[in-house]
């Protein structure tokens, strides 16, 4: 288990739309980009093994770096590689960060300063929800899979603890890149689990044209 003193200052940062790891959760990843392949060469020469997901936030006319300002590192904790050189590695959640600003440097993928400030409750045990309503959940759920005519293994789900069912669905269900952050940056499991409740319902409700599952 990391600790806050052992997160390092500068990070390499994957800006990728739409893709969301959040603590504790395993997130995988295809690397084919030769800068990608780089990033993920030093950090497994470093002791954390730590990679930044982050989505990208480009908005004309606004100034910055083109970046959201938090994100979520992950360890790399499996990683193997194809015959024609492309990697496939899995990252587990540790903490998100705040990019306080980006590092000039000569590598081919970028690097932010991190500020693991404020985000002390990500390095601790699983988060719970104590108002939780499962059946409920469940039967939204339930709902929406039949609306997008999509399958799941529903006994997992309703043997899943807490934190690793919604973070798990907020990860997986294809909602746009501005719903991830939203998710992303819920200070509690319980605000998380309320979030998906409402971008579900909204779905249902027909708020969004497009395939709500990628």
């Amino acid at each position: 288990m990391f600790n806050k003193a052992d997160l390092p200052e500068i990070i390499p940062v994957f800006p990728l739309p739409g893709a969301l790891l959040l603590p504790r959760s395993r997130l995988p990843l295809h690397l084919f980009e030769p800068r990608y392949l780089a990033m993920l060469e030093d950090a497994l020469k470093t002791r954390e093994r730590l990679i930044g997901m982050i989505q990208p936030n480009e908005v004309p006319g606004r100034a910055g770096n083109g970046l959201h300002s938090i994100g979520c590192a992950g360890r790399v904790t499996q990683f193997s590689e194809t015959e024609d050189g492309r990697y496939m590695i899995t990252l587990t959640g540790i903490s998100r960060f705040r990019v306080c600003e980006e590092t000039e440097g000569f590598t081919p993928y970028r690097r932010v300063h991190a500020s693991w400030s404020g985000f002390e409750r990500d390095l601790g045990p699983t988060d719970t929800d104590p108002g939780f309503d499962r059946e409920s959940f469940l039967n939204l759920l339930s709902r929406y899979f039949s609306a997008r005519e999509l399958q799941s293994d529903w006994e997992t789900l309703e043997q899943a603890d807490d934190e690793l069912l919604i973070n798990s669905l907020s990860m997986l269900l294809g909602f746009e890149p501005e719903d991830k952050q939203a998710l992303l940056e819920a200070p509690s499991l319980t605000t998380r689990r309320e979030t998906l409740v409402t971008l579900i319902e909204y779905a249902l409700r027909g708020g969004d044209d497009e395939e709500i599952m990628q």
